[in-house]
């Protein structure tokens, strides 16, 4: 995995409103039950934060800067944890389709899916998500789109919990996994910190 700290100068700003934005607006303390089952003392809750003006601007730059690098020409991945990174990646200049993938096909209309425009065998896809714990939602997201012929280029997460997802996800994806910001820097004095 990862983590967006390479990235040019111009991008460290947009890095930094990030995780300011995820530590003030998204981060719950106080114990929950997590998608994948396990409890723990935190949460967080991405959306608190990229559904805002600030956050959402500086997911944006950093996700369309991403897309392009890899050359994808679609973007997206689970319906809720995906939908506000591919809009971001759409307002942030990406030249890519945006997509979402449903947890079951629709029982009527088009039974699609995978929603959004027709994605072709040429399109290189990124998925996305806003939180990884397990890797669960985007695992199905990736092999939802392999069950489709679809080739994936690389996944991107708003934060990774660093909780085993991300060695998940490259394997199943066969591609680069990259975190744009990781509990560490948005909860680094938490209860499970490994420098606790």
């Amino acid at each position: 995995m990862d983590v967006v700290a390479e990235h040019t100068s111009d991008l460290s700003a947009p890095r930094a409103r990030l995780v300011a934005e995820l530590r003030e607006h998204a981060l719950v303390i106080g114990e929950v039950t997590l998608t994948s089952g396990a409890r723990a003392q935190y949460y967080v809750d991405a959306k608190r934060a990229i559904l805002r003006p600030a956050g959402f601007a500086a997911l944006a730059a950093l996700v369309a800067a991403q897309i392009s690098k890899w050359g994808a020409t679609a973007v997206g991945g689970m319906t809720m944890g995906a939908d506000p990174v591919a809009c971001a990646a759409l307002a942030g200049g990406a030249q890519a389709k945006s997509f979402f993938v449903r947890k079951d096909a629709k029982a009527h209309g088009l039974q699609r899916r995978i929603e959004g425009p027709l994605l072709g065998p040429e399109d290189r896809c990124v998925v996305v998500e806003d939180v990884v714990t397990t890797g669960g939602s985007t695992l199905a997201a990736i092999a939802a789109l392999h069950e489709a012929g679809h080739q994936i280029c690389g996944v991107i997460s708003v934060l990774d919990r660093l909780a085993g997802g991300a060695a998940a996800i490259e394997r199943a994806a066969g591609a680069p996994y990259l975190a744009l910001s990781t509990i560490d820097e948005v909860y680094p004095e938490r209860p499970d910190s490994e420098g606790s």
